[in-house]
């Protein structure tokens, strides 16, 4: 039994062989009926008799297959014959064949006739031999008509006009030798507006490559293939394996019948594309996955794109996989067209096919006859957190205690795919800091955690640097202890969802939602920058500006990035001046009203979804809606500083060292200026400018000159009742007073 490679090739070889007595058939005719030029002053502007025969004399056939290579005086009845011979050699060769050849799979996938077959051997001769060129522009009467033409392949293979006509049906739009580029058909440069028989046709480099057996990938959608994926998340659920089996055992027998659409969707990293690779895998059949985000850059429109995708699967019998197709199934405004066009080539698909999003969705009406199911990647529990965990460093990191393994689950709610990026990024990291080495550390990976979101979550908020410690807040004990409470909340959710099994009985609300109000400059943003330092985790100030749009809809949008982003690193989101955002509902008058209301409720859900800490600060407490104040876990309320706690604040906001006079009096200063901490801290801060000026220790005049501006800028009169002795020094300095 032959080899399939040469059993491929032969049968290229005889195909091509029977071409070169069509061809002999046709010069025959062509000189019968024309009296071509044979001067040698134009050698070189045509193709002469004799270098046409001397082409025909030749074959790329090892065999000299063709005996019956007469010379083209003699009668078209011998060639007839001889072509008649060629053609029952091919159908030998199909049938002792062992293996389905190229150009009979070709036929039998895209439902060629006999003579859309020998059109691709006339297309595919070009391709394989120079001289095919020069006969093709000798038979044209042009030597600048390399390629065949319509006409050409008409004059060679359909003996009259009714099969002129018949064969002409194979180059329309619909034809499958159009429809899916199997062959293209280009105008003539020098023509306007050809007619469809002067038109040229250029066989696919794809198809050209198929049919000598080569099993690279169109080149065109090569830069479509996303790297691959890490192994740890190659694993998937028991339950969701159990789901995937029954769909495998109905496709298994009727691959040809039933062409399902398949929705795998859920977060970055969940496992969608090794849920992808387990259908093909348990099917036997090899996986094409294309990345749909790259087709933004490539030079294939997505019509295109999707035809030369599914014929690839065609082609291969692969399962074609599209990754990140939310920009197809959920269309910003302007790509409704392009949605369109995926609905439209999954209506017409002849293959299976499965589309990797992060969002649901339901199709259109067009998809009724092609069976669509769907299933939700769930993010990992913290069980399954622990264990990625404990697989991505096994041998290749840091020997982690169990606690601190416990922490990177609970802090970090990482997928799979998330986890391995931050190994990456922690090893990266340690070759930063230490080249020779590189020894990876917890700290790295703790980074390397951390920034999974910060490039995404800068536009829409700022990334504070929590530098506060619980020993420079003053606060009355019992707000204190509940501040320390949440940070024991947070630091405990892995033992209680995790460990003790809380995480299987709650859906929604096992993130925390703590409300600070209070007057400005109580301590509300310290507060949430000492549990944000506390804890360990990033702490992001919502940038309201940014968020809030007037356009309808476009503020749910910021709002859902900034949760969907915070989500990855567990980040604790602030938002001050919150009533601007989650005010009180009001009766709906107008449109406006309605859509106002609508925001409100869109954020009462996202942030009860939320897993993380949320910290909404508010200056007036009763500005907030009911709904939120319900849901909030903590009500922490910053009260205005009595005389005790303000004679604190001024001792502890004074760094260890900043140079201080002995005439410094804070009892004086807590018992005259009523002020808030905030305050203190700019008398203080101004104070300190005012002493490095005059190259001095911080001393009194310093500090009561920085009162005076203080309640210059918040509005209070500065009177000498308040001041004292000291009013000399406020006097000095030209601050507005009232005597």
């Amino acid at each position: 039994m032959k080899h399939r490679s040469n059993q491929a090739l032969e049968h290229i070889l005889t195909q091509l062989a029977r071409l070169d007595l069509l061809i002999r058939r046709e010069v025959v005719r062509l000189r019968a009926n024309s009296d071509r030029r044979g001067d040698d002053e134009f050698r070189g502007l045509y193709i002469s008799d004799e270098e046409a025969d001397a082409l025909l004399d030749t074959s790329l056939s090892a065999s000299a297959i063709l005996t019956a290579q007469s010379p083209p005086s003699e009668p078209v009845a011998a060639l007839e014959a001889a072509i008649a011979a060629m053609s029952a050699r091919i159908e030998a060769l199909e049938r002792e064949s062992s293996q389905s050849l190229p150009l009979n799979r070709l036929s039998q996938l895209f439902g060629l006739s006999e003579l859309e077959r020998v059109v691709l051997v006339v297309c595919l001769a070009a391709e394989l031999d120079l001289k095919y060129e020069r006969l093709y522009a000798y038979l044209q009467d042009d030597v600048t008509k390399k390629r065949p033409t319509v006409d050409l392949v008409m004059r060679l293979l359909c003996p009259s006009i009714e099969a002129r006509l018949a064969a002409r049906r194979s180059f329309e739009p619909g034809a499958p030798l159009v429809r899916w580029e199997l062959v293209t058909l280009h105008d003539d440069p020098g023509a306007r507006r050809p007619v469809l028989v002067a038109r040229y046709l250029k066989l696919d480099e794809r198809i050209a490559g198929y049919l000598l057996g080569s099993d690279e990938i169109d080149a065109r959608l090569a830069p479509l293939i996303p790297a691959p994926e890490t192994d740890l998340v190659t694993t998937l659920t028991p339950d969701i394996r159990e789901r995937l089996l029954p769909w495998c055992a109905v496709w298994e027998g009727n691959w040809a019948d039933i062409a399902p659409v398949i929705l795998f969707h859920g977060r970055y990293g969940t496992g969608k594309r090794a849920a992808a690779r387990f259908l093909a895998s348990t099917l036997g059949r090899p996986l094409l996955c294309l990345n749909a985000a790259d087709l933004a850059t490539s030079d294939l429109s997505l019509g295109q794109a999707l035809k030369l995708a599914e014929r690839e699967a065609l082609l291969t019998g692969a399962l074609l996989c599209w990754s990140q197709a939310d920009a197809f199934l959920h269309p910003d405004p302007g790509l409704e067209t392009e949605h369109r066009s995926l609905a439209q080539a999954l209506a017409r698909g002849r293959v299976p096919t499965v589309l990797l999003a992060e969002k649901a969705w339901e199709p259109a009406r067009e998809l009724e006859r092609r069976p669509f199911l769907r299933l939700e990647l769930p993010e990992p529990t913290y069980a399954g957190r622990r264990a990625l965990w404990a697989a991505g460093l096994d041998g290749s990191g840091p020997a982690l205690t169990e606690a601190e393994l416990s922490a990177l689950a609970g802090r970090f709610r990482l997928t799979g795919g998330q986890v391995a990026d931050a190994l990456a990024r922690a090893r990266t990291l340690a070759w930063a800091r230490d080249p020779l080495h590189a020894e990876l550390r917890a700290s790295d990976i703790d980074a390397a955690c951390r920034s999974q979101a910060q490039h995404r979550l800068s536009s829409l908020a700022r990334k504070l640097d929590p530098r506060y410690t619980w020993d420079d807040i003053v606060l009355p004990r019992q707000q204190l202890g509940t501040l320390r409470l949440i940070c024991t909340t947070v630091r405990h959710r892995p033992t209680v969802y995790g460990d003790w099994g809380f995480d299987r009985k709650l859906s929604l609300g096992k993130g925390l939602i703590a409300l600070f109000a209070g007057p400005s400059g109580t301590g509300k943003t310290m507060a949430a920058e000492i549990i944000a330092h506390d804890l360990g985790l990033d702490l992001y100030k919502i940038d309201l500006s940014a968020v809030v749009s007037k356009y309808i809809g476009e503020t749910e949008k910021n709002l859902e990035r900034i949760f969907s982003e915070a989500q990855d690193s567990d980040a604790i989101l602030f938002f001050d001046e919150a009533d601007a955002l989650f005010g009180k509902r009001s009766e709906v008058k107008d449109a406006h009203d309605r859509y106002a209301n609508i925001e409100i409720a869109y954020l009462l859900q996202r942030t009860e979804e939320y897993n993380g800490l949320v910290i909404l600060a508010s200056n007036i407490k009763k500005n907030m809606d009911e709904a939120f104040v319900r849901r909030m876990h903590f009500t922490v309320d910053f009260p205005f500083p009595e005389e005790a706690e303000r004679l604190e604040i001024w001792h502890r906001t004074f760094p260890r060292e900043a140079p201080l006079a002995d005439d410094i009096d804070l009892p004086f200063l807590a018992r005259k200026f009523k002020i808030t901490g905030g305050n203190i801290r700019n008398i203080i801060l101004t104070a300190a400018f005012l002493a490095a000026e005059e190259d001095q220790p911080i001393a009194m005049r310093h500090l009561v000159r920085g009162a005076g501006y203080e309640l210059q800028k918040i509005g209070k009169l500065v009177v000498e009742g308040d001041f004292e002795h000291y009013f000399d020094l406020v006097r000095m300095e030209g601050v507005k007073r009232e005597t």
